[in-house]
């Protein structure tokens, strides 16, 4: 039986958080963990969408922080399936912050997630595949799978 598909903009998330005071530190910038947890989310909803199964977080690869996110600015994740394998799924996702005195956007973290999908049985499950309707998504696919590969290459050789 052919595995079924979905395009990638179906499952594609946009989500928003304001930051608050209790998401700062000493400096008035945001935590890393919150922006990491706020990765998380964003990019779980995103695999849940594609899947439609319960998700777990199998590992965030790289989060690269290009600048910093102050109290009172508006932050935005973009999260997008990059690339499927049989259970799993890749998913980026992109972090912008708005200063909103400014209206100017600046953005501020990159994250490479792997989730996986569950069965009722609380076990790994078949995940729908990809279908790559523009160029974007062939590019971030292809590059999913090399980063894929490069980490079932690191896997063997612990």
């Amino acid at each position: 039986m052919a595995k079924s598909s979905k395009p990638v903009s179906f499952s594609q998330v946009v989500m928003t958080q304001l930051v608050l005071p209790s998401h700062t530190n000493a400096l008035g910038s945001v935590f890393g963990g919150t922006i990491m947890s706020w990765i998380d989310i964003a990019a779980a909803i995103a695999a849940q969408r594609h899947s439609n199964k319960d998700v777990v977080t199998a590992s965030i690869d790289r989060i690269n922080f290009v600048a910093p996110v102050y109290k009172g600015w508006v932050v935005n994740l973009k999260a997008s399936v990059n690339y499927t394998s049989r259970t799993s799924m890749e998913v980026g996702v992109r972090v912008d912050a708005e200063d909103p005195k400014t209206g100017e956007t600046f953005h501020t973290a990159t994250a490479y997630t792997t989730f996986v999908a569950l069965g009722a049985n609380g076990k790994p499950i078949e995940v729908p595949g990809l279908e790559l309707n523009t160029e974007d998504d062939k590019r971030r696919y292809n590059e999913g799978k090399a980063r894929r590969e490069q980490r079932l290459k690191e896997k063997r050789q612990d």
